[in-house]
């Protein structure tokens, strides 16, 4: 239904400067008003008639305004200029899409055109609540509490989504957001200071991703010493990037459906005074993602359901006090995910400080699924022995060092003899204790179906003969007859 629509519009259009002009003065209710049925403007077309009739024209308003939500609301406005019959129907439109990026017959409008544009469809709505509203600026620095107007006139009309990008700073209203009950969607990738209550529920969110927001206790809760609890009967994915936690009391996230919960937190500030935690009340949690330094902790009080993890962790290597208790850490951490069958472990510049840190991991039964970056052999060994029933392991960047003496003691890991059968062992730089790891897995795995082998990039370009490699490496006894050997290179990136 929305297609003969949109030819019939894009069919007629003006060219842009003479198109925002009317369009401007379609939206002032007193021009409109002066419009007389002598200028109407009809362009009928064979897209939209049948028998000679309009059929599309025809439609209820409701309708006609749930059709022009999916355009973009400059589209959506421009139809108010095809005749008298459309003067008003844009404003039924349940969805606002602004973006100020947006071309209309190739230009961009001015700023002062879009502040004006943004201004009179809100003025002009009929509608008292709003499904959607996306808000995109990406071109012109604006007056802070002229997009906090927007946004918190948007949050009074009872909005389900809200999405709203911008990169500078805005002074965003706390009470209109944590009091809007219908909000089903929340994605909000900007700059704001958000002053979080002692308490607060929002018992419609399903979907909530934040980026670049700074969160503060207010006034009145910074006074208390329990937990800020954020209560969220219905979240399922909760996301939350780049942001600053400045809150003292610890913060308790209640979401007994939640599904994916995903945070990163970068250079979080060490002042004693936000040593705070976010703890997660999460009972059918199935997807975790952390990215980190660990300054903050994350508590699961119900993570047993957690099928899936993924845990990145960096350390500023000048804080060597915390190298110092960083296995401790991550055990403690880890300890909390121990029943995932999926995880993904990746540290960043921690080994050559902390080479301790995978002696204090714990056991992982139901582990099926094992991605590494940073790893020495010792440290992997550790790893294979405390997942029994290991089915994959991925090696990102090989293994960094291997004690041959250690290696040649090493007892066979419960998953080489039941279940490991695929290895892939990625940025292989083919050296001698790589390859003595490798005839190790190969000479003791005995379920072992596929390892994959692949060069690092640096070594095309290299003098190592990579077929006398090959050839070494097919030359090593398998326990498994029926392993598959395969070569390959890992592409720049």
């Amino acid at each position: 239904m929305l297609w003969p629509l949109l030819l019939l519009v894009k069919s007629h259009f003006t060219p842009h400067s003479e198109l925002c002009r009317r369009c401007f003065k379609v939206m002032d209710s007193s021009i409109i008003a002066s419009q007389s049925n002598d200028t109407t403007i009809k362009f009928p077309t064979k897209e939209t008639m049948v028998d000679g009739e309009d059929i599309i024209s025809k439609l209820h308003e409701s309708i006609l305004g749930h059709i022009l939500s999916f355009l973009p609301t400059m589209e959506a406005v421009h139809t108010s200029v095809l005749s008298t019959r459309w003067f008003d129907v844009w404003k039924s439109i349940t969805g606002l899409q602004f973006n100020d990026g947006l071309l209309c017959f190739g230009k961009k409008m001015q700023k002062e055109e879009f502040e004006y544009f943004v201004k009179r469809v809100l003025f002009h709505l009929s509608n008292c609540s709003i499904q959607s509203f996306s808000l995109c600026l990406t071109c012109y620095d604006y007056d802070s509490s002229q997009v906090s107007a927007w946004i918190s006139s948007i949050l009074e009309r009872g909005v389900q989504k809200l999405h709203v990008q911008y990169a500078n700073k805005v002074l965003l209203s706390s009470h209109s957001l944590f009091s809007c009950n219908s909000l089903i969607q929340l994605v909000l990738q900007m700059r704001c200071t958000l002053s979080v209550p002692i308490s607060a529920c929002l018992p419609n969110l399903q979907n909530l991703s934040i980026s670049g927001i700074q969160l503060v206790s207010d006034s009145i809760s910074s006074t208390y010493s329990e937990d800020i609890s954020l209560r969220f009967p219905v979240l399922k994915v909760f996301e939350a990037r780049e942001c600053e936690w400045l809150t003292k009391q610890n913060i308790s996230i209640q979401a007994p459906l939640l599904e994916r919960f995903s945070i990163a937190i970068w250079n979080s500030l060490s002042n004693e005074s936000y040593k705070s935690n976010i703890k997660i009340f999460a009972p059918h949690l199935t997807d975790f993602s952390y990215e980190g330094d660990l300054e903050k902790d994350i508590v699961l009080l119900n993570s047993s359901s957690i099928y899936s993890a993924s845990v990145v962790i960096v350390i500023d290597v000048d804080k060597k006090d915390r190298m110092e208790k960083l296995g401790s850490q991550v055990h403690k951490f880890l300890i909390q995910i121990r029943e995932v069958e999926r995880l993904k472990l990746l540290f960043y510049k921690v080994l050559m400080h902390a080479k301790d840190i995978f002696s204090h991991l714990p056991a992982f039964g139901r582990l099926t699924y094992l991605q590494l970056n940073e790893v020495t052999s010792e440290a992997l060994l550790n790893i294979l022995h405390n997942s029994p029933i290991l089915n994959t392991l991925i090696l990102q960047n090989g293994v960094s060092e291997l004690n041959k003496e250690v290696l040649t003691c090493a007892s066979v890991p419960q998953c080489f003899v039941c279940s490991l059968k695929i290895l892939e062992f990625k940025g292989f730089n083919a050296h001698e204790y790589e390859l003595l790891l490798v005839k190790f897995v190969m000479g003791n795995a005995a379920v072992l179906e596929k390892m994959t082998i692949s060069r690092a990039f640096w070594l095309r370009y290299s003098d190592i003969d990579m077929e006398k490699v090959k050839e070494q490496i097919l030359s090593f006894p398998k326990c498994s007859s029926f392993a598959m050997i395969q070569f390959s290179e890992v592409k720049n990136s």
